[in-house]
């Protein structure tokens, strides 16, 4: 019969494929969409990023948001998962993203062909299987400045 500390990482190992099956359905511009990441996240679930997406508050709507993003970024992948780790409920992850700015305009920017490098790190919580919250910090001005997209846009949201 398993102990007790083989349920829990086996738990944990099983939140990280969860928290990793999400990025990459979000992360993927085919699919990132509320309705793609619909069957990860549990009802009531909360997203927290408000230097970045203040608006922004489930996993599916950031799944959607982030979806958007890529009309610009159409390129937008995820290069590693540079840090990534559970305990109990919680998944720890740094990672590192790249696209080029060379599809939809940014406001009145017109696609500057432009390619970026940028980490960002997330924390996040499931129980029972299923995603319950996302906290992302991520530093947009590396993203922007290589972009060429005004710093002032990126500084005062």
């Amino acid at each position: 019969m398993p102990d007790s500390s083989d349920r829990s990482q086996s738990e944990e190992c099983r939140n990280i494929e969860l928290v990793k099956e999400y990025m990459m359905i979000a992360y993927d511009p085919r699919r990132a969409s509320a309705e793609a990441v619909a069957h990860l996240c549990a009802p009531g679930n909360t997203f927290t990023a408000p230097t970045t997406f203040p608006n922004v508050h489930t996993l599916e709507q950031y799944a959607e948001e982030h979806g958007k993003l890529m009309k610009q970024i159409d390129d937008l992948h995820l290069i590693s998962f540079d840090i990534l780790f559970a305990s109990g409920p919680w998944v720890g992850l740094r990672y590192t993203a790249e696209g080029s700015h060379s599809c939809a305009p940014h406001g009145a920017i017109p696609p500057t062909g432009r390619k970026a490098r940028w980490t960002a790190a997330a924390i996040f919580r499931a129980e029972e299987g299923r995603l319950v919250e996302f906290i992302k910090e991520w530093d947009k001005l590396a993203m922007w400045s290589q972009f060429g997209w005004p710093l002032e846009e990126c500084l005062a949201r």
